[in-house]
């Protein structure tokens, strides 16, 4: 074979690459593509923070490429079309991709494939992005799975079978074309306002700096992970998740990785950190799992009991969330760290979660559409899997009376109250005891840290314990409502309970 093209997705980097491996051991030439399609991805189109990120990663990529002899092409418009033209112009033969699993996406390679082959191309799609495909892992009964407990449990039955990360190619033959290329900066991704400033003292994108994250997180805070991964005010986590949506790191290599560290003898003792680590990899499985068997959770509830659920409409507490001004320190502190950073802390993205569907009554879809914005690791089966958890009406959902308490929450997971004096300096006087809840500080506390609430520092929004007991009640009535109201089983259950 000739030429076969290698369209690059979600997947940038050159180590463990199925598609591009495959292409390199078929074909005497290869032809690397970018096509940028943001109307084709639906609601998992990415958002302004992720769009820096890809700016930044097509770089790198496109960097590593022509160190071995490849250059990157850019396009932009309809995949169908620029994958036509662009197998024309090279008079490519096949062309391979690494798969993704988004519904919307699902949809289009299915037909993409069809239309490719029609016109006599060998298009094969491959597992890069997953450690086990979706299809490959059921429960007991032949279906999808809807916890995670059993989910995880019976993948690690099959991640010995998991094959060994790809090598990355030493050398790139490239094919002739006579395609215009556009320049990663006619993309247009980076945020036309100064917005994303802080990303970059957060992150680095690209596959070199994801293989340094992951080898300095193995190298330390692996070993206190299980402990300390609850606490924003440490660097206690990986903060590999947007070198994973990118594909700049593939799964099976963070397997390999922190499996060889668990073999270490230096390491022994110290094995739990790595299975706790590998156990959130197991959550971004179960989240691609779930979303991949139930397309309509990225728009709808899982649990249909919450279909009709009475959301409440306030674009004003909405917005006062979004921009942490709520009254309510800590979620607060998770807002301005989302703002100014691209990314929070998976706690506290619970919490601030919580806040905004239970306290507030707000629908779950508003702060999964914030999140996908602004988040630099922003991925539609992540999220939307973590806000339907935290609401209560998705897959594995917390139990209908967890609503966080953001005082509580501090406390135990901010002992030191480091991360609210981080991004809430205008609290940064007040003492331990009241910075979590400064509205309810003596006036002379207040006074001696210089807070004025209602001016440097807003007063809550809602009452905490009202609206708490308000969700309770709420969301009680929506679990007891039946879906199906026509079995027998049911009726009699309704009848009890009226009696």
């Amino acid at each position: 074979m000739h030429t076969a093209i290698v369209w690059f997705r979600n997947d940038l980097r050159l180590t463990d690459n199925p598609a591009l491996s495959e292409a390199l051991a078929s074909a005497q030439t290869v032809l690397p593509v970018y096509i940028h399609a943001p109307d084709e991805a639906g609601i998992g189109s990415l958002g302004s923070a992720s769009r820096w990120w890809l700016h930044h990663s097509l770089l790198e990529l496109s960097a590593s490429l022509a160190k071995r002899g490849a250059e990157l092409v850019i396009m932009q418009g309809d995949s169908l079309s620029s994958l036509r033209a662009l197998a024309a112009t090279s008079k490519a033969a096949a062309i391979y991709w690494n798969r993704t699993y988004e519904p919307t996406l699902v949809k289009r390679d299915t037909l993409l494939k069809h239309e490719l082959r029609q016109q006599g191309l060998l298009v094969k799609s491959f597992p890069g992005n997953l450690l086990i495909e979706p299809w490959d892992i059921q429960t007991k009964n032949g279906g999808p799975f809807k916890v995670f407990t059993p989910f995880w449990r019976a993948c690690q039955a099959l991640l010995a079978a998991v094959p060994t990360p790809l090598p990355a190619p030493k050398k790139i033959t490239s094919a002739r074309h006579d395609f215009h290329s556009l320049s990663i900066p006619e993309l247009k991704l980076i945020p036309t306002i100064p917005w994303a400033e802080g990303f970059a003292k957060r992150f680095v994108p690209g596959e070199a700096a994801a293989l340094q994250r992951l080898s300095d997180f193995l190298d330390a805070p692996v070993t206190d992970y299980a402990q300390m991964r609850d606490r924003p005010d440490h660097d206690g986590t990986s903060r590999l998740s947007p070198h994973l949506h990118f594909g700049e790191i593939s799964p099976r290599q963070a397997l390999s990785a922190a499996a060889a560290r668990a073999l270490d003898p230096d390491f022994a003792g110290r094995a739990r950190g790595t299975d706790s680590f590998l156990r959130e990899i197991g959550w971004r499985e179960f989240a691609q799992h779930v979303l991949y068997h139930f397309p309509h959770t990225s728009t709808e509830p899982l649990d249909p009991r919450f279909k009709d659920h009475a959301w409440r409409s306030d674009p004003t507490a909405l917005l006062a969330w979004q921009r942490g001004l709520t009254g309510i320190p800590l979620v607060d502190a998770g807002m301005r760290e989302l703002w100014h950073t691209g990314w929070m802390h998976n706690r506290v993205r619970m919490i601030v979660a919580s806040f905004l569907t239970k306290n507030l009554g707000v629908h779950w879809l508003e702060g999964a559409a914030w999140f996908l914005d602004t988040l630099v690791d922003a991925d539609l089966a992540s999220n939307t899997l973590g806000w339907q958890w935290t609401a209560g009406c998705g897959a594995d959902a917390a139990p209908y009376y967890r609503i966080f308490s953001p005082v509580l929450q501090s406390e135990r997971f901010d002992p030191e109250r480091v991360y609210l004096r981080r991004w809430l300096p205008e609290l940064a006087a007040l003492p331990d005891a009241w910075i979590h809840k400064p509205h309810e500080a003596p006036a002379e506390i207040l006074t001696a840290a210089r807070v004025r609430l209602g001016r440097d520092y807003p007063l809550p929004i809602v009452d905490m314990k009202s609206s708490r007991a308000r969700a309770l009640t709420t969301w009680q009535e929506a679990r007891e409502t039946s879906v199906d109201l026509k079995t027998p089983e049911t009726q009699k259950k309704r009848r009890l309970k009226s009696d």
